[in-house]
């Protein structure tokens, strides 16, 4: 059966033969149209024109439209950088999901995860576009769909034009406008700031750094409509791991930064000294945001714990890194970061506190301090001036550390104030 199909392919064009080994690397050729029928005859692949028009009407041309298809979804597929962009989409969901109230939207989830898909595959690609010259000097990226010339540079140019716009307008139109114009936002900064800072100065890491804290933000907005101090917390994680993955990276792939001509600071750090201490900065920086979390009722007090283990475990790395700046051991930090950002994701997921676990919270402590309160003007009624100094002392101490007053107004402005009665 299929030698019989091949013959048939092979006898409409012989050109199919060629097209039908070359699909995976280059374009499928489709059917030429300038071979005549006589000459067809002439070399004998055909018998009559009638048979040279079934043959090329039906399999034949089914077959070429579907590898075509598959190389352009495959070249789509490596210009917007797709393992990258489902991070980014990850990132994002994670801040819908801490957003959300008690109960989680999953069709906004779902658009929200989709139009953040589409813009990061916009931004990829544009990136691949600007870079092209740059790409085919490094090895690591010789391949890729534009330097390779298996996809030109205004089919690419298109393809993420379109693809950016139509993300954005799904969710200025699913979600609310703030999400639109963060994702509009970031993804001009990684596609025309970023992306040409990367040849001129190294702060571009940095930059790069805010590009990837902006998504998880994004998901927030897109969940509650506004932007408020707790939801800050996935964003700052995001910023602060940024630099010691980006470290790692570029010290391993100097030589092929170099090659390429980009502006790192590993390159202007031969010993990697530089490198390695600002990696092992910006991993301290990582240790409160667990405390905060459970201080700004983010989450539970567990995820204090689990975030201080994995964030001191990547600061072990990072400091082995900056006693010995080796290649193994720049691996080995960069493992680590692979490693922290889905354990400190999950662990916001699972330990996260709903609207009405940190409203029973407000509710709780307040009540507890209102019975403290009345308490101790009674004590201080019937006792002595030695009773009453010592009361006072016990009432200034539980009100030096408010945590109701503080959870409530400073990051939480949508929750109500605690009351405090009054008593007669």
């Amino acid at each position: 059966m299929m030698l019989r199909k091949s013959s048939k392919l092979l006898l409409s064009n012989p050109n199919n033969y060629i097209s039908a080994h070359t699909a995976n690397s280059v374009v499928p050729r489709l059917f030429s149209h300038s071979q005549t029928p006589s000459s067809s005859i002439k070399l004998g692949f055909l018998n009559n024109v009638s048979d040279g028009i079934r043959a090329s009407a039906t399999p034949a041309s089914a077959f070429d439209i579907l590898s075509l298809g598959r190389h352009f979804g495959r070249c789509y597929w490596e210009l917007s950088k797709a393992r990258l962009s489902l991070l980014v989409v990850a990132t994002s969901g994670t801040g819908y999901v801490l957003g959300s109230g008690n109960a989680i939207d999953l069709a906004g989830l779902c658009w929200t995860c989709t139009g953040t898909m589409m813009v990061a595959a916009s931004a990829n690609s544009l990136n691949q576009v600007f870079e092209i010259s740059n790409d085919a000097k490094m090895k690591r990226t010789m391949l890729r769909p534009l330097p390779s010339g298996r996809i030109s540079i205004p089919h690419a140019a298109t393809w993420a034009t379109s693809v950016g716009l139509a993300g954005t307008a799904l969710l200025a139109y699913n979600t609310n406008m703030l999400t639109a114009g963060l994702a509009a936002s970031n993804l001009f900064l990684y596609a025309f700031v970023y992306t040409p800072l990367k040849q001129i100065h190294p702060i571009n890491t940095w930059v790069g750094a805010v590009v990837g804290a902006i998504p998880p933000l994004l998901g927030w907005t897109a969940a509650s409509g506004q932007i408020s101090l707790n939801g800050m917390i996935l964003p700052a994680a995001l910023y602060f791991w940024q630099i010691p993955h980006f470290m790692a990276l570029a010290y391993l792939c100097r030589q092929d930064y170099a090659a390429g001509g980009y502006r790192m600071l590993s390159l202007a750090d031969a010993s990697g000294q530089r490198t390695a201490s600002v990696a092992l900065r910006n991993c301290l920086y990582l240790i409160p945001l667990g405390f905060l979390a459970c201080d700004w009722g983010v989450t539970s007090g567990w995820f204090c714990l689990e975030s201080s283990l994995i964030t001191l475990a990547m600061s072990a790395a990072a400091f082995s890194f900056y006693k010995d700046r080796t290649t193994q051991k720049a691996r080995k930090m960069f493992h680590a970061s692979l490693l922290y950002l889905p354990v400190f994701m999950s662990g916001l997921m699972v330990h996260r506190l709903t609207t009405d676990n940190q409203q029973c919270l407000v509710e709780e402590n307040t009540k507890r301090i209102v019975e403290l309160s009345s308490s101790s003007e009674t004590i201080a009624e019937e006792g002595g001036n030695s009773n009453r100094k010592s009361v006072r002392h016990s009432t200034v101490g539980r009100q030096a550390r408010p945590p109701v007053a503080y959870a409530s107004v400073a990051p939480f402005p949508f929750l109500p104030a605690p009351s405090y009665a009054s008593t007669t």
